[in-house]
């Protein structure tokens, strides 16, 4: 992996942004003026998995919230800030929690070591590991059976975004708004719809009967 100094990354932004400039004179004089995107992204914050590149999207056009793991804590400020400027003041009609296969994360989530501070950020994935354990101990296949962790793992962030405040009250004001459950494979760099999407307070209970939800 090439490694790169301050002033090589500050240089090459100066070519960049030369370039789009020279395609397009106005290009971020647009940009300054106002930001509308229609969809938030909730994802990881591993340096492989950028949001706007893996769905080909300009700047712009994708509000981006990541941290380890993508999760949505009901006292994490910071997270509910965006979420609450999302849906309250950019009108977004997407939110899209995007985890990954293979998240560092929600590996350290299932083992029985000790991996500092981190672990208390992971304390609700470790819970929803020894929730659904029986299950994940029937899948033999190592990778397999941590795939399924971050599959669940997406199902409970998007079930904890979709129980806000924030989320229900849009909801109780019909405004149009769905929250989607999606994974990223590192090895083909493509998305998975894991299908858990939720546009109303009604189909959120019937997400939790269905799936006997811990969270």
């Amino acid at each position: 992996m090439t490694t790169y100094s301050p002033q090589e990354l500050l240089d090459a932004n100066r070519v960049w942004a030369e370039g789009k400039i020279a395609q397009d004179a106005d290009y971020f004089a647009r940009l300054s003026e106002s930001q509308n995107p229609r969809y938030l992204w909730i994802g990881c914050a591993d340096s492989r998995v950028p949001a706007n590149e893996i769905m080909d999207l300009p700047p712009g056009e994708l509000f981006v919230h990541r941290n380890i793991a993508n999760v949505v804590l009901p006292g994490d400020l910071n997270c509910l800030s965006v979420l609450q400027y999302a849906v309250d003041i950019l009108k977004v009609d997407h939110i899209i929690v995007a985890g990954h296969y293979g998240c560092g994360g929600v590996i350290a989530s299932m083992d029985n070591e000790a991996h500092g501070l981190i672990d208390h950020w992971l304390s609700h994935i470790r819970a929803l590991y020894q929730h659904h354990f029986d299950e994940l101990q029937t899948i033999t296949d190592p990778d397999a059976r941590t795939d399924r962790m971050c599959e669940l793992n997406v199902a409970a962030q998007v079930r904890h975004v979709a129980a806000t405040p924030i989320v229900q009250s849009a909801w109780n004001r019909h405004q149009t708004l769905e929250v989607h459950g999606w994974i990223y494979r590192l090895k083909t760099g493509k998305l998975k719809n894991l299908n858990v999407s939720v546009n109303g307070t009604r189909q959120l209970h019937r997400v939790r009967r269905s799936e006997q939800a811990a969270f």
